[in-house]
C-alpha cells in the first residue's frame, strides 16, 4: 500500500469512527496526517492510549486559567488602550492557529511558520517563512521574555526515494524582530500541546527520543537535563505553576493504574505524586499558570466520568460528573469544567464541589458533527465574568459565567475562503476585546455587553 493510500485510509477511518459515542474533533485528521510533510504518524508512541486520549479530548478538551468570582456581576467590556476594530484575511498567515501575548498576536499558517500581528490594529509586523510546507494545524507554542517558541519543518529536501518527510524542529524566534535564534530537531512530527511547553527556567520538549523530555535553555536551545521513561510506558505531560508533571501508564488497551510524577524544573528529578486506578487521561491545564491538574477515565454508557484534580500544593479532589448529551468541545478553566453538546447546550461544573452549576443554550449555531470543522474551545474572561463561544458559521455568544444567562450575541463575516483545511476556529481574548479566527480570516471586535 502506498503512502497516499495509507493516508487516505487513515483519513476515512478518523472521519467515520465514533469513540465513546464522541466523534473525533475536526482537526484530528490533520493532527494524525499532516500531508506530505507529516508522514511519521506511525512513530507516535502509545497507539492504544492515543485512542483513549482522543475520546477524552473530544469530550472535554484542554485548557487552564482563572475563573471569575461566583458573586461578581458581569462587567461591560472596555477597549484596550490604542485598540480599534479590525479584520485581516491574509492567506498563509493564520490558518494553523494563533495566540495572544500582550498587545501582539502570533500566528502560523501555510506560508509562514510564525507571523506577528499588532493586536490593536491587525497590522502584520514580521513573518518567518515555512520551510517548504505548512499544512499542519499547530499554532505557536508560547511567548516568554521576548522569545516566541514554535515549530517548523526540519528540512525542505526530498528523501532519496523522492518522497518527502520534513521532520519537525522546535524553534525560538526573537519576538521583536522575527529572527530565528535556535532550532532543535524533534524525534517525530508531534506538534501537539504536549510536545513542547514552558517551565520555570526552561522549555520542556519531547526530544531527542520518543520517550524523553528535555529541559532546553530558552536562549540557546542547549539541553539542561533530560528525563526518560521505560519502554512500554507512555507519559502525558503538563505544567502546573511552572513545574512539569508526567502522567504515565502502560501502553495497553486497559492499563491497571496510572502514576503521576512531579519533575524538579531545575534538575529533572522525578517524585511520584500519586497512583490512580485504571487508565487516566490528562484533561488540563495547558496554561503553565493553571491552578490544578485534572485527570479522568472514560465516560461510561450513562455519560458519567470521574475526574481527579490535583492542586499545586498537592491537594486532591475527586468527583463523578454526568456529561449530558454528546460532547462537541469544552475546556477546564480554573475551578470549572465547561462542555458544549452537539445539541447546543453549554454546561458548567465545579471541580471543587462536583456540582453542575448550570446548563443553558450555547447561543451559537452548532456545526454538523459529521463535518471536519468544529466549534471553538470556549474562552473565559475572568474580569468580566463571561464565557464566550464561537461557531464556524461566524456566530458569537457570551454567557454569564455564574448563571448561564446570555448577556451578548454577535456575528462576524470572515468572507470566502476562510474555512479552509477543516481546522477548528478559535476565539481568543485581548484584554476585553475578542479575536476570532476561522481559517485565514481573523477579526477583532469588542462585545457590547450592558450597552
Amino acid at each position: 500500500m502506498t503512502t497516499e493510500q495509507v493516508e487516505k485510509k487513515v483519513r476515512e477511518t478518523l472521519r467515520a469512527v465514533a469513540l465513546d459515542r464522541v466523534r473525533a474533533p475536526g482537526d484530528l485528521v490533520e493532527k494524525v496526517v499532516r500531508r506530505r510533510s507529516r508522514r511519521r504518524f506511525s512513530q507516535a508512541a502509545g497507539a492504544a492510549v492515543a485512542v483513549a486520549a482522543i475520546t477524552v479530548g473530544a469530550a472535554i478538551g484542554f485548557g487552564g486559567g482563572g475563573a471569575a468570582d461566583s458573586d461578581r456581576p458581569v462587567r461591560p467590556a472596555a477597549s484596550p488602550e490604542g485598540w480599534k476594530p479590525w479584520q485581516s484575511d491574509t492567506p498563509g498567515a493564520g490558518e494553523r492557529g494563533c495566540l495572544v501575548d500582550g498587545s501582539a498576536l502570533y500566528c502560523s499558517g501555510s506560508k509562514y511558520d510564525a507571523a506577528k500581528l499588532d493586536a490593536n490594529t491587525g497590522e502584520r509586523l514580521w513573518t518567518v517563512k515555512v520551510n517548504r510546507e505548512g499544512d499542519g494545524i499547530d499554532r505557536p507554542v508560547a511567548v516568554r521574555d521576548g522569545v516566541l517558541y514554535g515549530y517548523r519543518n526540519h528540512t525542505a529536501k526530498n528523501q532519496p526515494d523522492g518522497d518527502y518527510a520534513g521532520g519537525t524542529d522546535l524553534m525560538a524566534v526573537d519576538a521583536d524582530t522575527g529572527r530565528v535564534l535556535w532550532k532543535v530537531q524533534m524525534p517525530q512530527d508531534d506538534r501537539t500541546d504536549q510536545a513542547a511547553m514552558l517551565i520555570d527556567g526552561a522549555v520542556l520538549a519531547n526530544t531527542p527520543s520518543l520517550r524523553t523530555m528535555s529541559a532546553l535553555d530558552p536562549l540557546t536551545g542547549k539541553e539542561k537535563w533530560r528525563h526518560t521513561w521505560d519502554k512500554g510506558i507512555v507519559c502525558q505531560r503538563a505544567v502546573l505553576g511552572g513545574v512539569p508533571y508526567l502522567v504515565c501508564l502502560r501502553d495497553t488497551e486497559k492499563p491497571d493504574h496510572t502514576d503521576v510524577f512531579r519533575l524538579d524544573p531545575a534538575t529533572g528529578h522525578a517524585t511520584k505524586v500519586m497512583t490512580l486506578p485504571g487508565g487516566q487521561q490528562l484533561f488540563g491545564p495547558s496554561d503553565p499558570q493553571g491552578t490544578r491538574l485534572v485527570l479522568g477515565g472514560r465516560r461510561n454508557a450513562a455519560g458519567d466520568v470521574r475526574l481527579t484534580s490535583i492542586s499545586s500544593t498537592g491537594e486532591q479532589t475527586a468527583h463523578t460528573y454526568r456529561i449530558k448529551g454528546e460532547p462537541a468541545n469544552g475546556d477546564v478553566v480554573g475551578d470549572r469544567l465547561i462542555t458544549v453538546s452537539w445539541k447546543g447546550k453549554a454546561s458548567v461544573y465545579s471541580l471543587t464541589t462536583g456540582k453542575t452549576l448550570w446548563t443553558a443554550p450555547v447561543g451559537v449555531t452548532m456545526p454538523d458533527k459529521d463535518m471536519l470543522t468544529g466549534i471553538a474551545s470556549p474562552a473565559v474572561s475572568a474580569g468580566q465574568g463571561v464565557v464566550y463561544f464561537f461557531s464556524p458559521t461566524g456566530d458569537l455568544s457570551g454567557l454569564d459565567l455564574r448563571t448561564g444567562e446570555r448577556v451578548w450575541r454577535g456575528h462576524v463575516d470572515l468572507g470566502k475562503g476562510t474555512r479552509d483545511r477543516g481546522t477548528t476556529p478559535q476565539v481568543l481574548l485581548y484584554e476585553d476585546a475578542l479575536v476570532v479566527r476561522n481559517g485565514s480570516g481573523i477579526v477583532s471586535l469588542l462585545p457590547r455587553i450592558g450597552n
